[in-house]
């Protein structure tokens, strides 16, 4: 515990799958005996305070892990969901979180019952922490929250608009082929990478889109810092990481994180970071399902699907005679909430379960899990990788059509079912080949040759350990800090 006189401030962007990465790498330092401040913003942590269980530990009483807050600048009645993403980006950036954020860290940096702050380790998206440390002369360093593939492409965002690839010129880019443009000059990406499979912040006929500029000033900073922490490991995206260093030298890559913690044994603290409260009774009812004979069926923590959308997965799931588990978070459909009939509730009263928010790393370990039908967030999709379970995926926005083109066009672990409408016929029809054909099969002794390389690069002298320990001493070592190298 020798190394409590250091003390680390967590930042993460406040969103579910930014948060979650960036609170297993503070109770991984947490574990290794550092202080942590980990910061929320307000309306979240009233959230995460929500969700945690009656019978789970006040999220104040650990006094070497203590949570801070500052506003995002939002009216309280803001839902902060999927829509909302480009008021919060631009009330973020805003002068009220800075100033916050700033009060906080000169707070800090007074010696009192905690030692002086030693270093910031923000998300990569939180970008204005970059300018506040080198004002208040702290160490930072900068978490990206999403794969390396997806990484490579927001650092070329810029280099879209030089080219005239970006805005669109027309709506009907969007449909006539356009999107199919072959994307040839960015180094490290996969041969038969196209428009389509950059993040989908580019799909937009308007030069001042909010979240496509936002992702380029994040990446700029991120280049001016000179380095990133990833979570992901070098066997699994290894040429793309290099590409990144032709932009940014020096990448420090230590996951997977959720691996990470199971392995290393710091995943003792009773309460989490989901802003949902989790049901459990999932893991009952898996409990009674015989091994690999289940479809684990979950959109993320942002997707929002009409309800016609939900119907035709609902009719695709019934049709396709398997048994799933799936999840729906109660914001989660756009329209009418009574989407799921009695007609189909009676059809799957025997095969399937429609559940609230879930702790998915524990469903996702479970015996009884064969597949995953996800959006293919990066947490979820390095989550499925490190547990060897396979993949059907409907990519929606951001880094998801990134991350589902390398899942099945690379790493071999994923099939599409395909963007945007969703037809029943498909959901059964994929779901039959990921659960009962010869390519579900190869996909599962791919999946498990990921998770035992997943395994190696997290354990005692794997890439992922290695790393995080030169990131420790970099923390410990102030004068070399802002360098990974």
């Amino acid at each position: 515990m020798e190394l409590r006189k250091h003390h680390v401030v967590c930042i993460p962007a406040p969103a579910q799958g930014h948060i979650n990465p960036m609170f297993k790498l503070a109770k991984l330092l947490h574990h290794r005996g550092f202080q942590i401040t980990f910061v929320h913003t307000e309306f979240n942590f009233t959230r995460l305070t929500n969700s945690v269980a009656s019978d789970s530990p006040s999220l104040h009483n650990l006094n070497s892990f203590r949570f801070e807050t500052i506003p995002d600048d939002l009216p309280p009645e803001n839902k902060r969901g999927i829509l909302d993403l480009p008021a919060l980006c631009l009330a973020l950036s805003g002068p009220g979180p800075k100033a916050a954020l700033r009060s906080l860290l000169l707070k800090l940096l007074v010696p009192s019952d905690v030692p002086p702050v030693t270093c910031i380790i923000a998300d990569a998206h939180m970008y204005f922490t970059y300018e506040l440390s080198k004002e208040l002369g702290i160490p930072i360093m900068l978490l990206y929250t999403s794969s390396a593939c997806s990484v490579l492409g927001y650092l070329h965002y810029d280099e879209l608009v030089k080219r005239g690839l970006f805005p669109l010129k027309d709506e009907c880019n969007l449909t006539d082929g356009f999107l199919d443009t072959p994307i040839d000059w960015i180094p490290g990406f996969k041969s038969g990478n196209k428009l389509k499979h950059l993040p989908a912040f580019l799909r937009t006929t308007d030069p001042n889109d909010v979240m496509f500029n936002y992702n380029i000033e994040t990446a700029s900073r991120a280049v001016d810092a000179g380095s990133i922490i990833l979570n992901t490991f070098d066997d699994l995206e290894g040429e793309l990481l290099e590409g990144i260093k032709t932009k940014i030298p020096n990448i420090c890559t230590i996951g997977p994180l959720s691996l990470f913690c199971k392995q290393n044994g710091c995943d003792i603290q009773k309460f989490g970071s989901s802003l949902w409260k989790e049901e459990t009774n999932c893991l009952e009812w898996l409990d009674k399902r015989s091994p690999k004979s289940v479809v684990y069926v979950n959109y993320g923590s942002l997707t929002t699907l009409t309800s016609e959308q939900l119907e035709e997965f609902a009719w695709g799931l019934a049709n396709s005679k398997q048994h799933f588990l799936w999840v729906i978070r109660n914001d989660a459909v756009d329209g009418d909430s009574d989407f799921l009939s009695k007609e189909f509730m009676e059809e799957i009263k025997e095969r399937g379960l429609v559940s609230g928010w879930c702790p998915q790393e524990k469903v996702l370990k479970h015996p009884a899990i064969r597949a995953f039908l996800t959006h293919c967030g990066w947490n979820s999709t390095i989550e499925s990788i490190s547990e060897g379970v396979p993949m059907i995926c409907w990519p929606f926005f951001a880094d998801q059509q990134t991350n589902c083109f390398y899942a099945c066009d690379d790493w071999g672990v994923g099939a599409e079912i395909g963007e945007g409408a969703v037809k029943r016929g498909r959901v059964e029809e994929v779901v039959r080949v990921v659960m009962e054909g010869e390519k579900g099969e190869e996909m599962r002794k791919k999946a498990l040759e990921w998770k035992k390389k997943a395994e190696e690069a997290t354990k005692l002298g794997g890439s992922s350990y290695n790393n995080f320990e030169q990131l420790v001493k970099k923390i410990i070592d102030k004068s070399s800090v802002n360098s990974l190298s």
